[in-house]
């Protein structure tokens, strides 16, 4: 059985964690390290219990913790060959990663402490920004956060899913009406920017579709704490999982929460 727990998810905080009893790895680490200790605690966990740590880009959301929890727990980070040069140089990270971090290549599948990894590009305004296919206790998982388009190489990622975390980061309505400056609506809508939840929805259209009977749980993340609802995002994703021919109980579909810890979760 795998348990995971979103310590934080949107932008004031990104990290996720997974163990299935033998391995133990974080995704981001956005989240400082006594919040993620004590939200640890609270279900018997410690950031001790960590093997490796996996990172998506460099936006300060997702790795503001990570040179501290690195270096003072001396736990190894896997990133992209791009993205450790520039974490070498990153504010959060300079000077406390030394021989901790190390180099996964997009799209060759590799194993960490047992784990199959596999990360994948993802359009997104950050030094190669990736999405993650991880396979750990036999159930395959795909996060894909920070996500301008939903292109057909992440759609393969995509439908191997058993469980899938899925970006749903804004409401078109919400975005346009609001009184973000034009130059930042366009930077969140545009190719390299996030996932809105129409967007979101429709790739779950696509998702479902190839993945009938075998997709069982969505975890959307990263939704905006001015441009979007729990209640919107989640009703784009029930309608497209509807209109794909699910039922309420053929999917276990929720959010994650924004700046706080989620409950802990059986995958």
């Amino acid at each position: 059985m795998i348990q995971f727990l979103s310590l934080s998810s949107g932008s004031s905080g990104n990290c996720y964690f997974f163990t299935d009893g033998k391995t133990t790895f974080l995704i981001d680490a956005g989240v400082g390290p006594r919040t993620c200790a004590k939200k640890l605690s609270e279900h018997g966990f410690s950031l001790g219990d960590v093997d490796f740590i996996l990172v998506t880009h460099d936006h300060i959301d997702h790795i503001k913790a990570l040179g501290i929890i690195s270096s003072r727990y001396c736990k190894p980070v896997y990133t992209t060959a791009p993205l450790k040069d520039a974490l070498m140089r990153n504010i959060c990270t300079v000077g406390r990663l030394k021989g901790n971090i190390h180099t996964i290549e997009p799209d060759v599948p590799c194993e960490i402490c047992g784990v199959k990894v596999t990360a994948f590009r993802v359009p997104h305004d950050a030094t190669d920004a990736v999405g993650f296919h991880i396979v750990l206790g036999g159930r395959n998982i795909t996060l894909i956060t920070d996500c301008g388009e939903f292109s057909n190489s992440i759609l393969q990622y995509a439908t191997l899913a058993d469980t899938l975390i899925l970006e749903s980061n804004y409401d078109d309505r919400m975005l346009e009406e609001g009184d973000y400056p034009s130059i930042l609506k366009h930077r969140i809508k545009g190719g390299a920017g996030h996932l809105s939840n129409r967007k979101s929805a429709e790739a779950l259209k696509s998702i479902y579709a190839e993945r009938k009977g075998l997709l069982q749980q969505v975890f959307l993340c990263h939704l905006s704490d001015n441009n979007n609802t729990p209640a919107l995002a989640l009703e784009e994703a029930r309608k497209a999982l509807a209109e794909s021919g699910a039922s309420k109980d053929d999917v276990f579909l929720v959010n994650l929460p924004r700046g706080k810890a989620s409950p802990l979760y059986f995958l």
